[in-house]
Formats: C-alpha cells, structure tokens, sequence
C-alpha cells in the first residue's frame, strides 16, 4: 500500500481551507460543528429570560445559515456517494438537516450515540417553591422537576451526497468506490449494526475537548463507509480523534482547526500516540489533496 497522507491544518476563520481541496476527492466527512460542541458557548450566550424571545429564535436561524455555509463549500469536494457524520444537538440537529438538504445532500439516517453516562440537572419544583415562600404549592408539587430528561444519547445526521441521475448505489460503487456499507467489519456481539450506537471512552483514552468522542465510535464510522487508502475529511478536528481513528484504520485524512489552543491540544495527542500526523502552516504545501 501507498504511503498514507495525513494531514492536521491551522487554519483562520476568514480563510476557509476547504474550499483548497480537489472536487470530488473525499470518501467521507465526519465532524461536530463548532457552535454546538459544548456547554461553554451555551453559558456565555446565556438561556432565554422572558420566555422564548425573538433574539432567541435567532439564534436557531443563524446556526442552520451557518452551517449551510459550510455545507455548501464541502458538498463539491465530495465524491458522490460519499457518507457524511455530522453530531449535533437534540434541540438543533434538524437545523443540520435543513442546511444539509438545502445543499443537495440527502439525509441518509439519523443515528443515537448512546453515552455511557449524562450529566444531568433538573431542579426540584417543589425546592424553588419553598424558596419563594409557597409551602403548600411545594407539597402539592413534590416529586416534579424543572428541565430535561438526563441527555444519554447524541444525535448524528448520516447524510450521503448523491449518486449521478441515471445510475444505481450499485453503479456509484463501482464508480466511485463509496456508497455500500461494510457489515463484515462492523459487526456487534455477531450481529449487523442498528442504528443505534454503544460506544464509551476506554480505559486510559486522552481526553482534551469537552465534546470529544470515544475512538471506537469515530473508527466504527470510518469503517462502516470507507475502505483502506480512501481519504476522510473532518472540517473541525477538535481533539484529533477524526485522524487517530483514520491513521489506525489506515486512511488518508485531513482535517481543520481554527482554535489555536484545541490545534495544539490534538498536535499533542496524535504525537503522543506516534501517528507521525503531518501538520502544516497557514501556508500549506502542495499535496494530492490540495490545490493552491
């Protein structure tokens, strides 16, 4: 086999290098958008005060731009029938969905990535009455909660560019290369994949980013969609669990970061590991995958 090609890029929020990349080049796309990777944003952003505001749906509205605009600069650069994972969160993975299908992608499935555990908070009803001095409405109201089911699982957007008109899934496999589904390699306690996901964090596994994913999980979809020597994007590496996984599954890979702070984090990670990952200046090299 050919060397692998791999990848890890510094990049800038007023230069999107995706738009470097050959068209039609990628066998695969995984990756959780920046504004939905944690509690950090939420907190600065701050909940809704007086009830559901327009300011509030707004920010629904400029989430699902945002990621039609992103979505549009990936879609020509990947090969048709080409799969894409995209996590998000349960109140707003259908603003994925919109932008996606606005792009021309079609919404292949929705996958649940069940955690291992959640944190969870939910006030108690009858303890902020009581706060307000109402004793009897907390009897009345004991028992009863304020928020949100405990989040145990993730939703992820499987999306798959199209397959030429005319054609079949069948005719894009052999064109392309991408489209099937590898049940052999993928099987759970010996049976064919649900679409439900059971993947936790291993003992001793690196953790740097709050949204960070378990290395099973993201080596599960690499392996479900792409074969060995094909190249897989991720436009957000985060933690750089996207290149681990694909440099262990022999893949080519390469992925984004505009932090600084999370560039340097996965920088470290993936020369702790030993991958030899290539990381490149903001003035990139010429490479298969690049044009400049």
């Amino acid at each position: 086999m050919a060397d692998l090609d791999c990848r890890v890029l510094a990049t800038q929020k007023n230069r999107p290098l995706v738009l470097f990349l050959h068209s039609n080049t990628n066998s695969a796309l995984l990756g959780q958008s920046p504004a939905q990777v944690g509690k950090s944003a939420f907190k600065r952003r701050g909940k809704p005060i007086n009830g559901w505001s327009q300011a509030d749906r707004n920010i629904g509205l400029e989430y699902q731009r945002w990621c039609q605009n992103w979505a549009e600069m990936v879609f020509p650069k990947m090969k048709n029938g080409a799969s894409l994972f995209v996590f998000g969160a349960r109140r707003t993975i259908h603003r994925v969905i919109n932008a996606f299908e606005g792009c021309g992608f079609l919404l292949k499935d929705v996958l649940a990535w069940k955690k291992e555990s959640a944190y969870h908070r939910a006030q108690r009803l009858s303890i902020v009455l009581e706060r307000r001095g109402l004793d009897a409405e907390a009897r009345v109201w004991h028992g009863w909660r304020l928020g949100n089911l405990a989040p145990i699982y993730e939703p992820i957007a499987w999306f798959m560019k199209p397959y030429r008109i005319g054609g079949t899934i069948t005719d894009n496999v052999l064109e392309n290369g991408v489209g099937a589904m590898n049940f052999q390699d993928c099987q759970i306690n010996h049976a064919n994949p649900t679409n439900i996901l059971e993947f936790g964090f291993e003992k001793g596994e690196i953790r740097i980013h709050e949204a960070q994913k378990p290395l099973r999980l993201i080596e599960f979809l690499i392996k479900l969609t792409t074969r060995e020597g094909q190249t897989v994007l991720d436009p957000f590496i985060g933690s750089g669990t996207t290149a681990i996984a694909a440099k262990n599954l022999n893949r080519n890979f390469i992925g984004f970061e505009v932090v600084p702070e999370f560039y340097e984090g996965a920088l470290k990670r993936l020369n702790a590991k030993g991958n030899n990952i290539c990381a490149e200046p903001l003035q990139l090299k010429l490479s298969k995958h690049l044009v400049i």
